[in-house]
């Protein structure tokens, strides 16, 4: 005897993804610490995502550059990805400068328009 599908919605778990607070300056000896941070809450949460709290680093460089990028390694051997928050206005430039790309909560995707954004065509525009 067969039975059809169950009616009704199916059930979701939705997963949160976890947060990483970076309060301030981070000394080179507490990188292997917060990597592994990063892997446990990857575990912990199978979200797939940790998003990094970045607001109180301060004004990016090198460092800061070189912590993202041992986060995003070590998110990425464990089967994710960091999510930037609260990232400083000039690190999307010097990330761009050293080749890294992050995503960064409230900003869409690469390749995906911005909400709300429709492309109009007007009257007598030639087709492409």
């Amino acid at each position: 005897m067969s039975s059809g599908p169950p009616g009704g919605l199916l059930m979701v778990d939705a997963t949160t993804p976890a947060v990483l607070m970076l309060p301030g300056p981070v000394a080179r000896d507490e990188v292997p610490g917060l990597c592994d941070d990063v892997r446990a809450r990857l575990e912990a949460t199978g979200a797939g995502v940790v998003v990094c709290d970045i607001g109180g680093l301060g004004p990016p460089g090198l460092t800061t550059v070189d912590l993202l990028a041992r986060l995003e390694l070590a998110a990425r051997r464990a089967g994710g990805r960091i999510r930037l928050r609260n990232p400083h206005p000039a690190l999307r430039g010097l990330l761009d400068l050293v080749g890294l790309r992050f995503e960064s909560e409230g900003q869409p995707e690469e390749r995906e328009p911005a909400g709300g954004v429709q492309e109009a065509v007007e009257p007598g525009d030639p087709p492409l």
